[in-house]
């Protein structure tokens, strides 16, 4: 692959974390500091954000031009991904308006407001024909066209279930919903169901259609069905009702892929970790502790020992200053470490000390 000549060695890091074994190290993923903040000095050229984020050409041949100027270390892979935020697939619905930022989008429904005495839960109707879902046919496509023997195209942010039924009838509708309508937040949970199959599968067979190997926004590729499950709306409810509204929803979306990495945002969310680790083909959790007071991440040690104990990896947010504490501390089995670095010589450092973590 040109922008990532070790590719058969990282892609076999990355398995034996799958499959729960070492290969010699942790496999680490690579970012730069605030890459993810950086807005081109050429933005003035677009009237709308929305135009910045629909210009096909420029956001794909933008990845390039990085992929160009840049070495992929590690277990970093060269992945581009049609970003248009992270409820695009909510925003192919009808009745669901989506609003686009600097550096990432929301959806605003129909049905946004004060508190009413009554709320409707009827679902909204997926538009196969909407301009989001085309533009990420469009992107996917022009992307695969420039990819062969260069870099991975992977598969854009998708939420289902419960985080789905925020995204098109809003947080006061579940939460009041709870109480006032428990079969209604029911049936909406379920009702994106079988609309995420389908959008999921057609990405899917499009990108192994081009020899390309599933992969996300989290940039950790396998050759199966790799998904990235996730409920942040779980953050405001009980371990009850997570089992009664979000559990079912969940273990259907991962016994229909081969990986799976669930996205645990926050302390909120795992409160449900003993439901989380029960979740079929289950291969490991993504641990993002947060900000302020949260970031830290030796305070978050037991935690991650509870996911390593119960046979499970886990994705960890790791300073560089922390890392030597933190290896201290912990057994690299089951790790995957993202780490933002300053430049490529702290990452090849980064790469030996891991190393020799491995051979303690």
């Amino acid at each position: 692959m040109e922008f990532k000549p070790d590719f058969d060695e990282a892609i076999r890091r990355v398995y034996a974390w799958l499959e729960g074994e070492l290969y010699d190290r942790p496999p680490i993923r690579f970012s730069r500091h605030n890459a993810e903040f950086e807005i081109s000095a050429h933005e003035s050229r677009w009237p709308t954000l929305k135009d910045r984020w629909f210009d096909t050409e420029y956001v794909v041949n933008g990845f390039i031009g990085e992929c160009q100027r840049r070495r992929f270390n590690a277990e970093t892979f060269p992945t581009f991904w049609p970003n248009l935020g992270p409820n695009v697939f909510a925003a192919c619905y009808d009745g669901v308006n989506y609003e686009f930022g600097e550096t990432t989008a929301w959806t605003h429904s129909e049905k946004d407001g004060a508190y009413q005495s009554s709320f409707d839960y009827t679902p909204p109707s997926f538009n196969w024909d909407s301009e989001y879902r085309k533009k990420l046919d469009e992107m996917t496509d022009y992307a695969l066209s420039l990819a062969k023997g260069r870099f991975l195209v992977g598969y854009t942010d998708i939420h289902p279930g419960l985080d789905w039924a925020v995204a098109v009838r809003g947080n006061d509708t579940l939460l009041y919903g709870l109480y006032e309508d428990p079969e209604g937040v029911a049936a909406l949970a379920r009702a994106s169901e079988e609309d995420f199959f389908r959008f999921y599968g057609h990405y899917d067979a499009k990108l192994k259609a081009a020899g390309q190997l599933s992969v996300s926004w989290m940039n950790i590729p396998c050759y199966g069905r790799m998904h990235i499950p996730s409920c942040d709306f779980s953050n405001m409810i009980s371990a009850e009702h997570f089992e009664e509204f979000a559990y079912a929803g969940l273990a259907k979306e991962c016994a229909n892929m081969t990986h799976n990495v669930f996205h645990v945002d926050g302390k909120g969310v795992a409160r449900h970790t003993d439901a989380i680790l029960t979740l079929p083909n289950l291969n490991a959790v993504q641990w993002v502790q947060g900000v302020g007071t949260d970031a830290p991440i030796m305070q978050w040690i037991p935690y991650i020992r509870k996911i390593q104990d119960a046979g499970k990896g886990v994705v960890v947010d790791v300073t560089a200053d922390e890392l030597d504490s933190f290896m201290e501390a912990t057994n690299p089995e089951g790790i995957f470490l993202c780490i933002a670095t300053e430049s490529e010589e702290q990452e090849l450092d980064i790469m030996k000390r891991t190393l020799r973590w491995s051979g303690r």
